[in-house]
């Protein structure tokens, strides 16, 4: 198979027409046609994984109808990943910032209907025009369709954390073992992803049990010691928060400014470690409460934060300083939302380094520019003169990074 593709910079007026250009190929007798049969809806769906990795394109599931007499699958439709578009969300209308577009309302699909004599699936539809560009064979591993942690696989990445091998060293001795990353299956974020799923549901009782025991005794010794438990629809508990008299009584007195985060696992686990902190009038780090939280999604956050100031009266804090985390932002503004919400300027500055470290070569001096911008101007004009040229310097006002914490501006940590 050949595939033609037309350089990004010449795709102009005439894009569509480009790009359902994009591949010449003998499809041979993985294309799909009219008529073409399946014992089940299982073989349909690993033949169009294939289908899709043999042409370039990720997959994914479409709709599905079932007979009200007996729940069997009528018909089934198989779709581009890239089918359809993103939905405007009327909660924001003006959002802070913007994801990417990862869709292109491609039209390719595949639909299929159920015989009833046979039981077979039969298709009765096929579309194979690509709107977008395909992935080159040496980076179909990459979709996302095609990412798979086997049983296996799964055994070797528990061994190595079992072991204390990091997850990046762990990624990199598994792609060699199978001859490269295209032949591992899946990749280091998969890897994460599988060992947070896995470790949250793992804490055993007796864990779970020794935590509330020792908050039971801290009750007894002091009743001002101040717990909570939050538990899933199984009865299983999911998020846990605590402050000691000591935490209630430093808030009473230094709770005009709070810094929030999560940077921390404390046990095999690796549940993440919340924790309120803030400065007393020496300037000593005091802490206000803490959480043992079971995932950092909005549910969660909110949660915590509302157990947060009933815990301590419902006194909000004038600002909350946090790291740059959409979900944590989004449990603030409806929790607290009479509270100023800044950005930590040292997690920004790692970001910054993350995002603009390409760009930093020879003499580029864009992340002193950048720490410039953030900390030496004292009035807007001073502060928009310079981004207008850093921007201009290093030709990057098309950087979605630097666009995006532009737009948050206004929440960067000021003294």
């Amino acid at each position: 198979m050949m595939r033609i593709y037309a350089p990004t910079w010449e795709i102009q007026d005439n894009m569509f027409e480009v790009l359902n250009m994009n591949v010449i190929s003998d499809k041979g007798n993985l294309t799909p046609e009219i008529g073409l049969e399946f014992n089940t809806l299982d073989e349909v769906w690993n033949y169009w994984i294939d289908y899709g990795k043999h042409m370039g394109f990720s997959v994914r599931k479409a709709f599905v109808n079932k007979s009200k007499k007996d729940g069997r699958v009528t018909t089934r439709g198989f779709v581009c990943s890239k089918e359809g578009v993103r939905r405007v969300d009327q909660r924001q209308l003006n959002p802070d910032s913007h994801r990417d577009e990862t869709r292109t309302n491609c039209t390719v699909k595949l639909s299929l209907s159920l015989v009833q004599d046979s039981g077979k699936y039969r298709v009765y539809e096929f579309v194979a025009e690509h709107n977008h560009l395909l992935h080159l064979a040496n980076t179909t591993y990459m979709m996302r369709s095609q990412r798979n942690i086997s049983e296996v696989q799964g055994f070797e990445i528990d061994l190595a954390c079992s072991a204390g091998i990091k997850l990046k060293k762990a990624h990199e001795l598994m792609s060699r073992q199978a001859g490269g990353r295209s032949n591992l299956g899946f990749t280091k974020d998969d890897q994460k992803y599988y060992l947070r799923t896995k470790r949250e549901k793992d804490m055993e009782y007796g864990e779970a049990g020794s935590i509330l025991r020792y908050f039971q005794e801290e009750t007894i010794k002091n009743p001002s010691f101040n717990y909570a438990v939050q538990l899933d629809n199984e009865e299983q508990i999911t998020n846990i928060f605590w402050a000691d008299s000591r935490m209630l009584i430093n808030y009473i007195y230094f709770s005009d400014v709070i810094i929030f985060y999560t940077t921390y696992g404390t046990n095999k686990a690796l549940r993440p470690l919340a924790v309120f902190t803030g400065f007393n009038h020496h300037r000593g780090i005091i802490v206000f409460g803490a959480a043992l939280l079971y995932d950092e999604t909005i549910a969660s956050f909110k949660w915590l934060f509302k157990t947060f100031l009933a815990a301590h009266k419902e006194k909000m804090p004038q600002t909350i300083f946090t790291d740059q985390d959409a979900a944590m932002a989004k449990a603030i503004n409806e929790a607290m939302p009479n509270t100023f919400h800044g950005l930590c300027s040292w997690h920004i500055m790692q970001n910054a380094i993350k995002h603009l470290a390409f760009l930093q070569k020879g003499d580029s001096t864009i992340l002193e520019d950048f720490a410039k911008c953030m900390f030496h101007y004292g009035n807007s004009f001073e502060f928009e003169e310079a981004w207008d040229a850093m921007n201009d310097k290093y030709n990057t006002p098309e950087n979605s990074w630097l666009q995006g914490i532009y737009c948050l501006k206004k929440k960067w940590a000021k003294c």
